[in-house]
């Protein structure tokens, strides 16, 4: 069961919606893995948009996070998908 957040706040800011795939402990970190992504290029967007930052910080940081989330899939979901199983 998921720990309920402090601040109310941080739950409205940092949804992270249930995972409805097929469930293997790879699969479901990756999943959250994506959507904080997809959160922070939001608001890394928003900034952007509303002047906060300049475009190349924004394509920067939006960068940074993209070679994170690559690495998380190679760790998470490329790893297991070349080990075999055991049949017991």
């Amino acid at each position: 069961m998921p720990e309920e957040s402090s601040n109310p706040k941080d739950d409205f800011l940092n949804t992270i919606s249930k995972y409805y795939g097929e469930f293997t402990p790879g699969n479901l970190a990756f999943n959250y893995n994506l959507q904080e992504f997809a959160n922070q290029v939001s608001y890394i967007c928003g900034l952007e948009s509303n002047g906060k930052i300049n475009s190349h910080e924004a394509y920067e940081k939006i960068k940074e996070l993209w070679s994170k989330l690559k690495i998380s899939k190679t760790e998470l979901l490329d790893k297991n998908d070349n080990q075999p199983t055991s049949d017991q």
